[in-house]
């Protein structure tokens, strides 16, 4: 039994940047800092989605392979995860 992720966004870039709060609405003294994680940057690659190491938000690319899918019938990508030898390397 696969649990689908939290929260799907469709993006239309690539790259995209998560903090853990973008999407979160608040009134007067707001702080989304504070309800989030650190600022991170992932790239969807050839499988159409990514998701957030941090809060599983899965960001999946319009017009990409996964848009339309089941979410909760795909594995889990963490940026860099299809070649393990990318991590760290720029």
């Amino acid at each position: 039994m696969s649990i689908p992720p939290p929260e799907v966004l469709v993006v239309d870039a690539h790259r995209v940047m998560c903090d853990g709060s973008s999407g979160i609405r608040g009134g007067q003294g707001y702080r989304p800092a504070a309800l989030g994680h650190p600022r991170v940057f992932l790239e969807i690659d050839e499988h159409g989605y990514v998701d957030c190491g941090y809060c599983d938000r899965r960001f999946v690319l319009r017009g990409g392979p996964a848009d339309g899918a089941d979410q909760a019938g795909l594995a889990d990508i963490a940026s860099a995860a299809s070649d393990p030898g990318k991590i760290g390397r720029d």
